[in-house]
């Protein structure tokens, strides 16, 4: 079974499944804390956004993750 693509539309279970590192991206960027039980459901940009962060900030976070998961 292949990984899915990180893109601002992946889904957070997909990211945390697929990419355990994002796990402590996310808590860094107070996107989301998996470990203190937040829900998971929704989009990347979804949950970035309601922390108030921009599509910039978004794409760039994107980015950063994907150079993350491929260094692991």
């Amino acid at each position: 079974m292949s990984k899915s693509v990180i893109t601002k539309g992946i889904l957070i279970e997909d990211l945390v499944n697929d990419y355990p590192i994002s796990v402590r991206y996310l808590m860094e960027k107070k996107i989301r804390c998996i470990m203190c039980g937040e829900p998971i459901w929704g989009t990347f940009e979804e949950a970035a956004k309601e922390k108030g962060y921009n599509d910039a900030e978004i794409q760039a976070f994107v980015e950063d993750m994907k150079l993350k998961a491929e260094n692991t």
